[in-house]
């Protein structure tokens, strides 16, 4: 959702760069959308959602990241982003929505739900926390040193 500010684009633009070694790996932004009245939030998350689904490769899983969505851990998502590519599934497609989040008809239309983190997260820490797994879970399904995990 949007480009990243100065705070965080180092680091994001950093771990999509190394994702991209081990995944086949595109960044999609789409324009936020402004609330022009008060009460149009759900309208903002339909406009915004709408972009981001047009937008998701076709055939691609779809994982809407939401606050109360399952729980991976880095080595589930390593093994779930293998088996993908050894399936007829063609990839992954991950929406983060904007400052109000995604509309209910993206969340319900996703194949899974994603939880980052109990707290509430703006759009570009999720999207920096989202590379860096995609990054580390490339490490792991190399065998590389980078995951230090015990287990």
């Amino acid at each position: 959702m949007g480009r990243p500010g100065p705070l965080l684009r180092d680091a994001i633009a950093e771990y999509e760069k190394r994702a991209a070694r081990y995944w086949s790996f595109e960044a999609i932004e789409v324009r936020e959308e402004k609330a022009l009245r008060s009460g149009a939030e759900e309208d903002v998350r339909l406009a915004e959602s709408e972009r981001l689904l047009e937008r998701a490769a076709e055939g691609n899983e779809l994982v809407a990241l939401t606050r109360t969505g399952e729980r991976w851990d880095s080595a589930w998502l390593s093994k779930h982003l293998q088996e993908l590519a050894v399936t007829s599934r063609p990839g992954i497609s991950f929406l983060i929505g904007g400052a109000l989040g995604l509309s209910q008809d993206a969340i319900a239309g996703a194949h899974r739900q994603l939880s980052l983190s109990e707290f509430t997260l703006p759009h570009e820490l999720a999207r920096l926390l989202l590379a860096e797994q995609l990054y580390r879970a490339g490490t792991i399904a190399r065998r590389e040193p980078y995951h230090k995990a015990r287990g």
